[in-house]
């Protein structure tokens, strides 16, 4: 926070106190407001209007409204402002002999009979609008509508209220347009100072209207379901997982709706549909959010071929009553614009045919049990792919279609005849046992929506739940989960029927040319911010309570347990003498533990020592893990006075033997960094590039292979998970950073 918003802050908020003395109530409880500013350009624009040397003289009231307050200068007797609300801006024009401020006069003297006089009664309302009111407050205006010599629509205010006093600055606009990380995490401000931003927001909302309109027109009830379950089933994807403290057991939030929409059909309703949040616990980037929306539908009596003409019916629907273009300008994930045409009908496509036609194999062959002939026959087609030894036979199935097929697909089309063993939910194709009656819409390499024919038949569900459970044993946690509660609902019955699903986020980035899922989310959810002062300090109030690795109240001990702390050259001084074989390694990831008291406003040089003193005894024990941390280590830490305090805090690391609680940031970061950032260093030495150009998927193989640092407790590389709830994926790469620098 800089000096100059400091001042520009507590002028704003003296404003306020001197209000109160004047008896201005600064935020008020409401006020009628009557006429949108788009409206009263739409009805004064065309119109003849009085000269404003008339209206000076007697102002007629034609118009009121409200908004924030966006310009302000003064011209002696005048003074022009710009107002904004919802819909759009107007000019405003005050004259110093005709203007009046309305502030709850009636209702002070009313409930306040013997108050002397307000001092707002002492100046003018023209003053106490040039030195009270600042550009960002709300205000409430009145009075008649003129046109200035450049033709601009203009309010005359003779009368004005104060409404709501913005103590923060705006951010200038185009400095703070670079930041886009600011962007995410104070929308509101994006949606103030970028107009195309609100805009493409109002569009998000009437895409939603339009889409419930069709969906009311086509007969369909719209319901909900619950997001929170007792099975994650369907969708191949982790889920999350919460604890439900009443009924003290996990519940899932829900990866889809579809097995609770499709019971609602059990019972009566033929065409049902939900509008709602998804929740998947995988990776995020430009494609992919772990919160997400999707609208849902089942209908009674239609098959998957019906839902490619519903959806696109939809589309028409959609695009003629927004008005959209058919055809848009995107870019595709190598950041190459191309044009995208959505008029109907689209094409086409075989699932089989053109995967087995760009891999030269036969996918419809293979059964779940045929993980490893699967795997080896797509390796021997020189096709590989991250964590193919993870995946069982539908993962590899479906990533290989993501590897050799669905890339090259760019303007709308439909994909269909899945084979058999990827869709648990879908109908067997009457015609091929081996082919589902499924499909997916691709768009410019995405998937915008799927759809297929309901397996109805709950003894086949169950068989299919079974193999599925057979992939999760095989460590596959994309795998579906059983839901018996699903099947036993199929068993009472349910009609003939076809389920769609369309991500929203994915159609609203394409109609509004978006690179980034979270451009057409309102408030993106992102990685814990600590604020720091002007002060250079954490400040208590805005401490995260409870976030990934973030500071608690707890963690902010008093600095003076490690008083007098020995300073870094000592440090090293013992580091010299007792470190032979393990110096370097002490010395390597030292500046990790640096890198993270730089993220979190921390002593550097106290968790730079306690990386780097940690193993200080390591060698002289002849690496001895028994008698590691115990007398030789406390010896060599009292050679130069460390605190207790700091050497529990090393001791912690090993905690299993010592006991020392892990119960501080500073332990916790150091028990999450000690394996993970050997292994990381190990990893390294393996690449010709060493920690240059490293990434996560290198240290992600690695792990995955028990073979390799077989010394290494894989459990202890996830302490960042256990200790802090940071992913194994985002510190990994923090710590990569930092042995990067």
């Amino acid at each position: 926070m800089t000096d100059n918003y400091q001042s520009e802050r507590d002028v704003r908020i003296s404003k306020i106190h001197k209000m109160k003395e004047m008896w201005v109530v600064p935020f008020a409880q409401s006020f009628d407001k009557k006429n949108l500013i788009s409206d009263i350009h739409k009805e004064y624009e065309p119109k003849e209007l009085r000269d404003i040397n008339d209206i000076i003289l007697s102002p007629v009231n034609q118009v009121s409204t409200a908004g924030r307050l966006m310009l302000h200068r003064s011209h002696g007797k005048l003074i022009f402002a710009k107002l904004l609300d919802s819909t759009d801006k107007i000019q405003l024009m005050f004259h110093k002999d005709n203007c009046k401020v309305e502030q709850f006069k009636d209702w002070l003297h009313s409930y306040v009979p013997n108050i002397t006089t307000p001092q707002w009664e002492e100046i003018s309302a023209f003053k106490f609008f040039e030195k009270m009111v600042d550009v960002w407050d709300f205000i409430w205006v009145s009075w008649e509508v003129f046109k200035t010599h450049k033709w601009e629509l203009t309010i005359f205010v003779s009368e004005f209220t104060f409404l709501s006093k913005c103590v923060r600055w705006l951010p200038e606009k185009f400095h703070w347009l670079k930041d886009q990380e600011d962007l995410y995490r104070k929308r509101y401000l994006d949606m103030t100072m970028n107009p195309e931003t609100y805009q493409r927001f109002l569009f998000k909302s009437k895409f939603y209207q339009t889409l419930r309109e069709f969906y009311t027109k086509e007969w369909f009830i719209e319901i909900q379901t619950s997001i929170l379950g007792n099975s994650a089933s369907w969708a191949a994807a982790k889920p999350f997982i919460t604890h439900h403290n009443d009924f003290d057991t996990d519940l899932y939030l829900r990866i889809a709706f579809e097995t609770s929409l499709k019971k609602a059909t059990a019972w009566r309703f033929e065409k049902v549909f939900e509008i709602g949040q998804d929740f998947r616990n995988e990776w995020s980037d430009p494609s992919h959010l772990q919160e997400f929306t999707q609208v849902e539908h089942y209908a009674a009596y239609r098959n998957y071929q019906d839902n490619m003409v519903f959806m696109e019916k939809l589309i028409d629907y959609v695009f003629d009553t927004m008005n959209i273009p058919r055809k848009i300008n995107v870019k595709d994930k190598e950041w190459i614009t191309k044009e995208i045409d959505f008029t109907t009908p689209w094409e086409r496509v075989d699932y089989v045919k053109w995967v087995n036609e760009a891999s030269w194999l036969d996918i419809t062959q293979y059964t779940m049990d045929d993980a490893d002939k699967l795997r080896a026959d797509i390796r021997s087609k020189w096709i590989e792919f991250e964590w193919m030894n993870e995946m069982w036979t539908t993962t590899l199935i479906d990533y290989l279609y993501k590897k050799v097929l669905r890339p090259k697909i760019i303007w709308p089309t439909f994909i269909y005849n899945y084979p058999v063993i990827m869709q648990p939910l879908a109908r067997i194709s009457d015609i091929n046992p081996n082919i589902v009656e499924q499909f997916q819409l691709i768009v410019n390499g995405r998937e915008m929506c799927k759809a297929y024919s309901e397996l109805v038949d709950p003894l086949l569900q169950q068989a299919n739940f079974d193999l599925q459970a057979q992939a999760a044993a095989q460590w596959d946690e994309e795998a579906t989960a059983s839901d018996d509660d699903f099947v036993t609902a199929m068993e009472y019955g349910m009609p003939p029927q076809s389920w769609f699903g369309m991500w929203l986020e994915r159609i609203l980035a394409i109609l509004t040319q978006q690179d980034n899922l979270r451009d057409v989310v309102m408030f993106p959810v992102m990685k814990p911010e600590i604020s720091v002062s002007s002060f250079g300090k954490v400040e208590q109030s805005e401490i995260q309570q409870g976030g990934r690795g973030a500071w608690k109240a707890e963690d902010l001990s008093d600095l003076s347990a490690y008083w007098p702390l020995p300073s870094l050259e000592q440090a090293q001084l013992l580091v010299d003498k007792y470190l032979t074989e393990t110096k370097k390694h002490c010395e390597d990831v030292a500046k990790v533990m640096k890198y993270f008291a730089h993220k979190l406003w921390q002593d550097p040089n106290l968790r730079y020592m306690a990386w780097l003193l940690h193993d200080i005894d390591r060698d002289h024990i002849g690496k001895n893990a028994d008698q590691h941390l115990w007398e030789e280590f406390d010896k060599i830490m009292w050679e130069i006075n460390f605190p207790q305090q700091f050497i529990d805090d090393l001791k912690s690391h090993y905690t299993i033997k010592t006991w020392v609680p892990v119960d501080s940031l500073l332990r916790k970061y150091l028990i999450s960094v000690d394996e993970l950032a050997s292994f990381v260093v190990t990893v390294s030495l393996m690449r010709p590039t060493w920690m240059e150009w490293m990434e996560f998927s290198s240290v992600k193989k690695k792990l995955k292979d028990k073979k390799f640092a077989a010394w290494v407790d894989r459990t202890e590389v996830q302490n960042c998970e256990k200790y802090l709830g940071i992913p194994i994926e985002e510190f990994t790469t923090d710590v990569i950073k930092a042995l990067q620098s």
